[in-house]
């Protein structure tokens, strides 16, 4: 499996000299503003922030912006700490949902404090977040990560409705799929674009390019819950199917082996039944089909950037991030 991290030191380093400063940035005020807020708050949501992860979205925002000559640098760093902050409030909540253990191999808020610190530093940092941009002054801005939240909050609505239910179409799950995760890919490049006073056609062009890598992203994630190890994944194998979500993996080996449809999710009660499970999928080939659908999505995503006028080191970055997301899982 390729390093993502990798990936994404080399998208750092194609970006040009501005970006890692940006980013250096954009960390310590997300740092300043973990800390802001007593000390038990501070520091749960400091260890949230700081368990980290790659800083695609912070990343997408500079990217889509890369004038840093142009544009309002004040908007671009709130933007790319507001759009981290909401990320990191939605994996406080969503593990508190699951009552999940981990996350990327390290306790999780729910496991260490209980419940009620645990949707208090979501909560906390989803405040932060618009707190943070509305500071800058920009109400596109605001309106932009407020849609992309509002979808957030009805594609977890939406994954709750669908829970153990094995006969989930495909269709409702990529659109759970594009609310949960692909919106906010979407809004951290609109936010960059918005920064940098770039004109309608190009905000919507990169605002299509984060969707579409937002959807490959969740696609590929879902296929690792079925058969990445959790030195890579962070989490236990199957752990989706323990709470009952049904994925794309799923759906689609169910259709190749029909004795899976018969399957009662409920009865997926322990680690060692959903990685029986994991395997079975995994034998009908639904795996690889599964990343041919996101592949496609990439190179959609990646396509889609030819009809705008970057220059060709920015083109370059915004392909690596692409190509960084598929990393993940090949």
């Amino acid at each position: 499996m390729t390093s993502p991290a990798a990936h994404v030191s080399a998208i750092v380093e194609l970006a040009g000299t501005h970006i890692p400063v940006l980013l250096a940035r954009v960390e310590e005020r997300l740092a300043e503003l973990a800390r802001g807020h007593g000390p038990e708050l501070a520091e749960h949501a400091g260890a949230t922030i700081a368990a980290g992860g790659k800083r695609l979205r912070p990343l997408l925002v500079l990217l889509a912006a890369d004038r840093p000559e142009d544009g309002d640098e004040r908007l671009l760093l709130a933007a790319a700490a507001a759009v981290e902050l909401v990320h990191s409030a939605t994996l406080v909540h969503d593990d508190v949902l699951d009552a999940a253990e981990l996350r990327r191999g390290l306790p999780t808020v729910w496991s260490t404090a209980g419940r009620a610190p645990a949707v208090a530093t979501g909560d906390l940092l989803f405040s932060r977040a618009f707190a943070e941009l509305a500071a800058a002054g920009s109400l596109a801005a605001v309106r932009s990560l407020s849609r992309a939240s509002s979808a957030l909050a009805e594609g977890e609505l939406l994954q709750r409705q669908d829970a153990w239910n094995g006969a989930v179409p495909v269709e409702r799950y990529l659109y759970r799929c594009e609310l949960k995760t692909a919106r906010l890919f979407e809004a951290a490049c609109e936010l960059g674009a918005l920064a940098a006073a770039r004109d309608d056609g190009e905000v919507k062009a990169l605002s299509a390019f984060g969707r579409r890598i937002g959807l490959a992203f969740q696609l590929l994630d879902d296929v690792l819950d079925v058969c990445g190890p959790a030195s890579t994944t962070g989490k236990h194998r199957g752990t989706d199917l323990l709470d009952g979500t049904v994925t794309l993996p799923l759906i689609l080996a169910r259709d190749l082996d029909p004795e899976l449809a018969q399957i009662d999710l409920r009865s997926v009660n322990s680690p060692a039944a959903a990685t029986e499970l994991c395997e079975r999928i995994e034998a009908t080939g639904a795996l690889d089909e599964a990343r041919s659908r996101a592949l496609a999505i990439v190179a959609e995503a990646k396509y889609g950037l030819t009809a705008l006028s970057l220059d060709e080191r920015q083109h370059a970055a915004l392909d690596l991030v692409a190509d960084s997301v598929v990393a993940r899982s090949t």
